[in-house]
């Protein structure tokens, strides 16, 4: 069986350029990546991940990962924090929804509490912590959806009506909050 040849081009019924397959005209569309994760409480303490992997080693974030083929995105939001911090959680509502198009994700972040009280490191961890929110390292947080994602549950917690927050006015995640730019890789 002979190899695929793929030539970028525009279909005729669209306005964007594809790769389409020479042999049979097969487009293969590339879309945006899900992510889904979640803000977890317990006993007012919020839990954070040590990433273990790049991009962002050793910095923390909140559990979260890619969304997978059959899967509701809350059952991904606790397969994630199960993996990453072997949490079992219970969703409570959806917190958020994040565009991040330099890196093509869609982010849905859930607001949540474990289950129990049982927390340790997964695989792609190298710690997991409950943190009193005023001790959260946010100079060590991996990316600015996390810094929102944070910002955005407080805001819950203060009373903001539960409809999904976005991502804050005139961000699209390419820059921290103390205005630092992403570096490639740091995705």
């Amino acid at each position: 069986m002979a190899e695929p040849s793929f030539t970028l081009r525009t279909p005729d019924d669209d306005s964007v350029a594809r790769r389409i397959c020479d042999s049979c005209g097969y487009v293969a569309y590339e879309n945006p990546k899900i992510v889904v994760g979640s803000v977890v409480r317990h006993d007012d303490r919020i839990l954070l991940c040590r990433r273990a992997i790049e991009p962002r080693r050793g910095f923390w974030t909140i559990p979260a990962g890619y969304l997978e083929l059959n899967e509701t995105p809350e059952d991904g939001a606790r397969r994630e924090a199960m993996e990453e911090a072997e949490a079992a959680l219970v969703i409570e509502r959806l917190l958020a929804v994040y565009s991040v198009p330099r890196i093509s994700q869609v982010q849905l972040i859930y607001r949540a509490r474990l289950a129990t009280g049982h927390v340790a490191a997964g695989p792609e961890s190298l710690e997991v912590r409950l943190f009193d929110p005023a001790e959260i390292p946010r100079d060590e947080l991996a990316f600015p959806s996390v810094h929102w994602a944070l910002a955005h549950d407080e805001e819950a917690r203060a009373g903001a009506p539960p409809v999904p927050f976005g991502n804050p006015a005139g961000e699209s995640g390419n820059r921290m909050p103390d205005g630092r730019s992403i570096a490639p890789g740091e995705e």
